[in-house]
């Protein structure tokens, strides 16, 4: 059995998450309380294959201050246990929550929206210090958000460690589910070449450019020997996702090529391997 925890303040997008996981086969549960999660995997587990659970700041704090045993209770017995867990940032949660005229299930008259987002933060921290796979929703569409969780999510079987080489622009921000990062900013830009400067890293004009640079070829084969090194000691941990994020000052041009050069090689090799580029994703 394949159970998803999926958990996050309120405005991340777990709604539409769970909808999407529901559309992908998965038996469904929202706002299920903590403490019944044991239960609800013994019973419904033997007729699902697929179970994805919804838990929030509306369970009992002192059930969610409980997350780390009740986890070890469910990784006995499940056969693969994951937790997912959305965020967005303050000010992106607050106008969410004012588009759509929704309450905020801890504020009240005492407490302002702004402080209900900062008390469910420090509530469902004992969940999001264990998530197996982050995702900020900040800047996603919901379009984006359902994409990003088909290719997560069904493209992983769940038994095997699912690798995302990512490029990204470092000035729209560091990808926050990295788990390494590598800043190839040193390298030779083709943007300053006004014949490459509208082109990308997947263009034949800049691909020539960067390969014939000794530099990129040096730079490519070191994240390519430390990846070979030390991404199967990741999966022996049990671990369920990795993500290496490849990041260029505007992520349109050198990380975008070093993505595709090292993806190119480590398919042959683990064979549960994605590319993103995050950045060319809103062209």
């Amino acid at each position: 059995m394949r159970l998803i925890i999926l958990s996050g303040r309120s405005g991340s997008g777990k709604t539409i998450v769970l909808h999407t996981l529901e559309d992908l086969g998965f038996y469904c549960v929202d706002n299920l309380p903590l403490s019944l999660l044991p239960d609800l995997e013994k019973q419904i587990g033997a007729m699902h294959p697929k179970i994805a659970v919804s838990i929030d700041a509306r369970n009992l704090s002192t059930d969610l201050s409980h997350f780390k045993n009740i986890l070890l209770q469910l990784q006995e017995s499940a056969h693969t246990c994951e937790i997912i867990y959305l965020d967005a940032d303050e000010n992106t949660l607050m106008k969410r929550f004012s588009e759509t005229r929704r309450k905020h299930p801890l504020s009240n008259k005492q407490i302002s929206l702004r402080e209900a987002i900062r008390q469910e933060h420090a509530l469902l921290t004992p969940i999001a210090s264990l998530a197996d796979l982050v995702i900020d929703s900040t800047p996603l569409s919901i379009h984006e958000l359902c994409n990003l969780i088909r290719e997560r999510i069904a493209h992983h079987s769940g038994h095997s460690l699912q690798i995302l080489i990512q490029s990204f622009g470092f000035k729209y921000g560091l990808p926050p589910d990295a788990d390494f990062v590598f800043d190839i900013r040193c390298l030779n830009n083709p943007y300053w070449k006004p014949e490459l400067r509208a082109l990308t890293g997947k263009d034949l004009a800049v691909i020539a450019y960067l390969q014939a640079d000794e530099k990129v070829k040096k730079m490519v084969l070191d994240i390519n020997n430390f990846l070979k090194e030390w991404v199967p000691n990741f999966a022996a941990d049990n671990r369920s996702y990795l993500t290496v994020a490849i990041g260029c000052t505007g992520g349109q041009h050198r990380s975008v090529y070093v993505t595709e050069a090292i993806a190119s090689q480590l398919k042959t090799i683990f064979k549960n391997l994605q590319v993103r580029h995050r950045e060319l994703n809103k062209i």
